[in-house]
């Protein structure tokens, strides 16, 4: 019966989002048969992005967003989104526990393109009892990336070359576009520079105090994002460039190492001085007490 009451009060205490998770995520499809979202929006994004070995990574996010709270954010997961280039269908997705479902289509994928030479990209979710159905689409322009680092009179230089191909194959230099560089840290990407790419071509001097791996290789980044006719595009490449240094660190006295501080080294002494002074006190009075001992039994004899 405890158990019973806690529950009901917890569920009193988030009835709302309690009830619109249920309905959304417990559903047979995984989302939502009876849904009453009035204070949410259901959102339902599509990107594309390029990725370093010319694959193209295309992405759901579709999520349910509190219209009063905007941080309140609750995933659709296990929903099945279809992708297509136009009418073809080029794979298929269930959304994670985050709300994401992604696809990878290869290098080699032959894309149709329309006569101004723009990718559309569809993203489609055909809806359930509970969720009206959804899409999004998104068109660019196939974007070439070319990543060179070189050391031009000993100075270290990024060189980055991005252009669109024609019909014919023929190279199209890119106007303009910004371009952040990058290079690969602990935890995510350190940027280095933002500038932009102009007539096809940015160069950008390297610093000379970045570090690197053990051996002094780095990874150094590329990257267009959320641009307008090309979406996102990344490209990478190694290089021995990372200033890495043995760091040389000053141990300071510990109670566990080797060398203690000199004001233990004192009290030790004091302390093993203190015992031994008091072990030769205690002998020395006690050869005296034995010698006064026997002193007095031979003046008892003589007296006797």
């Amino acid at each position: 019966m405890l158990n019973l009451e806690i529950m009901k009060s917890n569920l009193l205490k988030y009835t709302f989002i309690t009830s619109f998770i249920i309905t959304l995520l417990f559903s047979t499809n995984g989302v939502a048969q009876e849904l009453d979202a009035s204070n949410y929006k259901i959102r339902f994004n599509l990107k594309t992005v390029k990725q370093s070995d010319n694959s193209r990574l295309l992405e759901v996010i579709f999520f349910g967003q509190n219209k009063k709270d905007r941080k309140d954010k609750v995933p659709v997961f296990d929903a099945e989104i279809k992708f297509y280039n136009d009418d073809t269908l080029l794979g298929t997705s269930k959304t994670s526990n985050e709300g994401i479902a992604q696809i990878t289509v290869p290098e080699n994928q032959t894309y149709i393109k329309d006569k101004d030479g723009y990718i559309t990209f569809k993203a489609v979710f055909e809806g359930s009892d509970g969720l009206d159905e959804e899409d999004d689409d998104v068109s660019i322009k196939d974007l070439h990336l070319e990543l060179n680092l070189e050391e031009i009179d000993s100075i270290k230089t990024v060189i980055v070359k991005a252009f669109t191909l024609d019909s014919l194959g023929v190279k199209i230099p890119v106007e303009e576009a910004d371009i952040i560089i990058s290079v690969e840290a602990m935890l995510s990407k350190m940027k280095l520079e933002e500038g932009t790419i102009e007539d096809g071509e940015f160069e950008f001097e390297f610093p000379t105090d970045i570090p690197g791996d053990a051996n002094g290789d780095l990874i150094v980044y590329s990257i267009i994002e959320d641009h307008d006719d090309f979406g996102n595009v990344i490209q990478k490449k190694s290089e021995n460039w990372g200033n890495f240094q043995n760091q040389i660190v000053k141990e300071e006295n510990k109670l566990w190492s080797e060398a203690a501080p000199i004001w233990m080294y004192i009290v030790l002494t004091i302390l093993l001085v203190g015992v031994w002074a008091n072990y030769v006190y205690t002998a020395r009075y006690l050869f005296k007490i034995k010698k006064e001992g026997k002193q007095l039994e031979v003046n008892t004899e003589k007296t006797n």
